[in-house]
This record gives structure tokens, sequence and C-alpha cells, in this order.
């Protein structure tokens, strides 16, 4: 069942974002006028020789938004002004530009209420007298870049009883580029009218926006509320057709404008993100609307989980987006130093874009140095996300394999105690000795063979760069190897592909040292099996010479029974339900239910599963979730593991997903359990196994 949504923005700042404008420029002359003399982003035009990379790398710089939305004193926002950004503009360009950081972005609130003459952005005189190609004009010339923000759809302030023409579009008025019952869009609904695209005039439209954006000497555009995603996921909120309108008329535009979606994207739709962004945020405000600019619990916690579906995803041109990074003042931040550490740190390995959220003339001595590490700054750069060898607990080992073999490693207690955290050197493919340098305090710390451990604080982390003593001689190690289904005769498996060595051509699988299949991508299905039998896989990288990798650490699945999987409702009446746990109706779920209302007290214990024998079993749960994802808690026998369920972030609790993950049975009958006592879980529709 849906959990209150966390705050996103501001009502008193969305009601000032309505789209309105000034000087647009002929479409014959945008090229020149995007070619600002001072020189924002490769300081001109595009032509059919010379295409600017947009986001080659994640961005970094500063946003405004944090500022904006903390109840602190003396921000919020009526803190956005003209007078403000300079002034955070001198502090970037003198203290941290010289570390990468050189985009200013406005965020909500720079615009004016009711719009130009053609529904198109024109600042508000107020807050920004001498407008928006003054200041994109100051920031060049301090050789940093100019970003601002739109909320998706037409503001209602600029609908105007559909009266108001658009430009460059002979006919075509406001009243031709919504539907006509006004249906609303975007993640807060009172913001803006869904665009109607079968009408010509609406692509005209958003052109017009484009090119004015372009001729204020924009290099970076946030549009906000983009659904499927921040909460919606209907037909009225499906803002696909806008992203791939937006994604053509900037590139008409001639000038190179990094272009970024908000504020929760369903991962269902990352193909389209993908093709028409350079980057989509994960989850929703990092902000915790409150007297400092975030807290722990609400919502930088959260991110640790929630960027794992997307890790994949980010890339050369495309990036996960985290939100802000609000760990440059211990007055502000509402976090501690461990904490912020962790923070930049999670920031860092996922290379996602390091905007800073605080008053920069704020920056303390100990947020200055975080945020200058420039070994740190080089992860993030690299554009290479990490991921977990598993979060079955609070305390998490995230690696990233690097081209020259070596290894970027992160260890986290995201725990309330201290704890001990190890990274493995058999989870990283990792056999002999080792170097490790501590990357945060730019300390080598010797040879180290089999692990590295350390005790960490609640909240704390290490951030490492391991480098095995021989590498580049055959592949690397395949990693991340798991299992993604089983039959009675069967189990496939999965693994990332191998990055580092000898150039990989194909992998081998084995099973109980036997080899049973070949393949040239990263994944196969063993076939052949017994029933009821336990195997252990490992996969083995080769490259062209025959050369070959080490095995990678084996991965034990005990086939089911004969006849198997077997299915079980989580609805079936001999299951047991406790606390508000409950049966509900559930259309595309299996049986047409499913058991809600879970964590806190209440769970649901899947009983009577039946097992040949002993042995770790593929489990596929079968799982509704319409948020940005929770945390479940499974029990089988004596133990319990955490797994996180990602959400589709639109709100759909009645379209099931699934996951495979491994579980521990004894033979005969067995209870699978699942809940959380600290938060809430998602809804369970079945399992298979």
């Amino acid at each position: 069942m849906p959990r209150p949504a966390r705050p996103t923005r501001l009502r008193t700042l969305t009601c000032l974002t309505a789209l309105t404008a000034a000087l647009v420029v002929p479409a014959s002359a945008r090229a020149a006028t995007a070619a600002d003399a001072s020189g924002a982003q490769a300081s001109g035009t595009t032509t059919a020789t010379t295409t600017p990379v947009v986001a080659a790398k994640p961005y970094m710089g500063y946003s405004t938004w944090s500022v904006e939305s903390t109840n602190f004193p003396g921000y919020g926002g009526d803190w956005l002004t003209e007078a403000h950004v300079l002034q955070q503009a001198d502090v970037l360009s003198s203290k941290l530009k010289s570390h990468g950081y050189n985009y200013v972005n406005v965020d909500a609130g720079w615009n004016d209420a009711k719009g130009d003459a053609y529904a198109r952005p024109t600042p508000n005189l107020t807050k920004f007298p001498h407008g928006m190609k003054y200041l994109a004009d100051q920031l060049h010339r301090k050789g940093l870049k100019f970003g601002l923000y739109l909320a998706v759809g037409l503001y209602q302030q600029a609908y105007n009883d559909g009266k108001t023409p658009i430009y460059n579009a002979p006919g075509c008025t406001t009243k031709d580029i919504v539907y006509p019952d006004l249906r609303k869009t975007s993640g807060w609904d009172d913001v803006s009218y869904q665009l109607n695209f079968s009408s010509p005039c609406t692509t005209k439209y958003i052109q017009s926006e484009a090119d004015q954006l372009a001729s204020f000497g924009v290099d970076f555009l946030k549009i906000d509320g983009v659904g499927p995603g921040s909460n919606q996921g209907d037909a009225a909120h499906d803002n696909v057709p806008d992203i791939q309108a937006w994604h053509t008329a900037l590139k008409n535009t001639g000038r190179p404008i990094e272009f970024t979606l908000s504020w929760s994207l369903s991962h269902n739709q990352a193909d389209v993100w993908k093709a028409n962004s350079n980057g989509w945020r994960i989850d929703t405000d990092v902000e915790c609307y409150c007297d400092t600019l975030v807290t722990w619990n609400n919502s930088v916690k959260a991110r640790w989980n929630d960027v794992v579906p997307w890790i994949d995803d980010a890339g050369p041109g495309h990036w996960n987006n985290l939100d802000s990074l609000d760990v440059g003042s211990d007055v502000m931040d509402g976090v501690n130093q461990t904490e912020r550490q962790s923070y930049m740190t999670l920031w860092a390995i996922e290379a996602a874009p390091l905007y800073i959220g605080d008053d920069l003339t704020k920056l303390d001595k100990y947020g200055l140095k975080l945020l200058t590490n420039d070994e740190v700054i080089a992860v993030d750069q690299a554009g290479n996300p990490a991921r977990p060898v598993s979060q079955k607990t609070p305390q998490q080992v995230w690696y990233s394999r690097n081209t020259d073999g070596s290894y970027t490693v992160a260890l986290f207690n995201l725990g309330k105690g201290y704890s001990d955290v190890t990274a493995d050197f058999s989870d990283l493919g990792i056999s002999g000795k080792a170097q490790v340098r501590d990357l945060w305090s730019h300390k080598n710390l010797g040879s180290v063979s089999g692990r590295f451990a350390d005790n960490l604080a609640p909240h704390g982390s290490r951030l490492l760069r391991i480098t095995p003593a021989t590498t580049g001689s055959h592949p690397g190690v395949p990693l991340n190897v798991h299992g993604t289904a089983s039959t009675a005769g069967s189990v496939s498996l999965a693994w990332s592909a191998v990055n580092s060595g000898t150039k990989t051509t194909g992998y081998d699988v084995y099973a109980n040292g036997t080899k049973k299949a070949t393949v040239t991508g990263t994944s196969a299905t063993v076939s052949g099996l017994q029933a009821g039998t336990a195997y252990s896989f490992t996969v083995v990288a080769h490259d062209a010479k025959a050369r070959k990798s080490a095995p990678s650490k084996a991965v034990d699945v005990t086939t089911p029974a004969a006849g198997g999987p077997v299915s079980y409702e989580a609805e079936a009446s001999g299951n047991t339900l406790t606390g508000n746990a409950s049966v509900g109706d559930c259309s595309a779920c299996s049986g047409g239910k499913k058991v809600g209302n879970l964590g806190g007290t209440g769970t649901l214990a899947v009983n009577h599963v039946t097992a040949p024998r002993d042995g770790t079993y593929l489990m596929k749960l079968d799982y509704t979730d319409g948020s940005t994802g929770r945390t479940m808690i499974i029990g089988t026998g004596d133990t319990s593991f955490q797994q996180f369920l990602p959400g589709s972030n639109d709100n759909n609790w009645g379209q099931p997903s699934s996951i495979t993950v491994p579980v521990q049975l004894k033979a005969g009958d067995n209870t699978i359990t699942f809940g959380n006592a600290s938060d809430y879980a998602s809804d369970v529709d079945r399992i298979t196994l």
C-alpha cells in the first residue's frame, strides 16, 4: 500500500514558476545568438564538423534549491535573487572552479508568474532586475556555465483562457497546445496543464521556449515534475512526448545545452530518458524541508537503495542524478561530519553530478576539504558507477573495477552503532596481495592480502583505491555472478562484463567444476541438471588467445524438486498475517489478490514451503510497489536478511514487478516471512521456488 509521499517543492515557490519570456531570435539566427562572446560552453555554435560533447562527464557546480527550500533563518523562497546568485558565483569561481565546479543552476522561482505575450519564460524582474541574459553574461565572464529550471507542461498562469498566441506559429494559441479538458500534469498537480502533441502548435511552442533559453545563454536545463515518475503514472502524467520534444528543440537551437529530468523518474522508461536527456533524478528531493538543508533519514540514506536499479543505465552523455550535495556547512547541512563524508562518497562512487546546495559563503573548513578533494572528485569524473557486493545488512561494500585493473572500493556502515565492515578480496576477484590507498586521507596503507576491514562509526565510510599486485596479462575475473532463475533441470546466471585486463571475448560457465556452457554475453542458462541437487557455479573469462581469468567466486544453487518450481500465493488461506497486514484486490496479480499493509506490525508468513534438501534456492518474489522502493526483511528459519525492492516511482500499486532472491531452506517444510518492523514494506503477490 502507498506510504505518505515525501515533500517535493514548496508550494509558495511553485506558484512563482510560470512560463513567460523575452528576447527570442529567429531560427536563422539561433546559432549566432548561441555563440556568446563570453564563451560559456565551447563558446559557440554547433556546426557539421564540430559537435560539442554534452555531459561526457557528470557535471559539477552549484544549485540554488537547497537554500530556497530550507526553513533555516534568512533563507527560503525570498532568498533567490540576482545578487545572491552572483554572490554564490563569486565563491564558486574563486574557491571551487579550479576543482571542476563550473555550473551555476538557478532553480524554481526565477520567472514571472504571468508570462510574456507568447507564454514563454521571462524573469521576475523584482528578483532579477537585469534579466537572465545579463546574469548569463556575468557567469560566462567568470568562466562558469548557466542553468535554469522549468516545470513540465504549460504553466496554468500562462494559459490565459487559451488566448495567448504561440511565437512563430500563426493561428496557434495556448488553447491549441493543451487538452480541451485542461488536465493537470506534473508531480504536484497544481502547476501545469498537460501538453497535447497531436497538435503541431505544441512542438512549435516547445521550440519557442528552447530558443528563448538559448538566447539567454543557457547551458543547462532542468525539467521538473516529469512522469511517469514523480509519484504519478496515469495518462495525464505521461510526459514522454514532452521530453522527446524538448530533446529535439534543444538540439535545434544550435547551442549545447545539458538537459536533465526531475524529480523521481520511473525506471520503466529508462530507455526513453537515456535517448532524450543527459540525466535523471533517481529519487525525490534530498532536502528535508525543515530547519536544515537535509537530514540523514530524510532522505539522504534512501539513495543507497534507490540508485541500485539504475547503476547500469549511467554512462557518458547521461548520468544518474542523486540530487544536491549538501555537505559544505556544519551549521546548515543537518548531517554530522561522518555522514557528510559518506554522503559525498556515495555521490562520487556513483558518478553522480556533484552540485553543491549550501550557501557557498558559509562553507566551513571541513566542508571545503570534502568538496575539494581531487582524488575523490576523480572517482566521480571517471564515470564508472559502483555496485554493492551485497545489501543484506547495513554493513556494505561497494566497488567498481577500473580499466587499469585497480578497484575503487567504498566501505559503508549504514547501521546505528559502530560495526566492522570488511571488503573480502574474493568478492572482488583479487587473489594475492594488493596495495591499498585511502582517498579521503591521501594515504597509502600498504600491501594487504585477503581482505581489508575497518570498524566504522554509525553512518561512517572509507573510500579506497585497491590495486592488485599483478594485472593485465589475462582477462579480469567475472564479478557479480548471481542466479536469476531455476527449474528442476536448469539454472540461469548473470554477471557483470569484464572491463579489465586483456580484452574478453567470451565466458565459460562451470557447474561443480565441469564446463557446461560457453557464451559471448553476460548471462547463460545451464541445462541438463538434476532435480533437487546442489550445484556450485563459477564463470571464467577468456580472450582471443585463449588466456583465461581465475574463476569467479562460486555461486551455490540447489535446483527444485522434479516438477518444480512451485508458486505460493501470498493471500493463500494457509498463510499467517499479523498486525495490519491484509489481503487486497490486484487485477494484474496472480489470482487477482495480494497482501499489503506490510511493515511495522504487519507481517506475512508463507507457510508450508517445501524443499527436497537443505540448500540455497532461487526465490522469485512478485510484488507491487509504486514508490521509489522499500526494504523487505525476509526470514527463513532462524535467519533473516534485508532485501531492497525497487519501486516504479509512479504510484502504481497494481502492477507486479519481480526479483530473484537466494534463500536458505531446510529439507521438508519451511516458513518464509516478509515484513519490516521499522519501515513500510512492499506488497507481496506470490513467491515461486
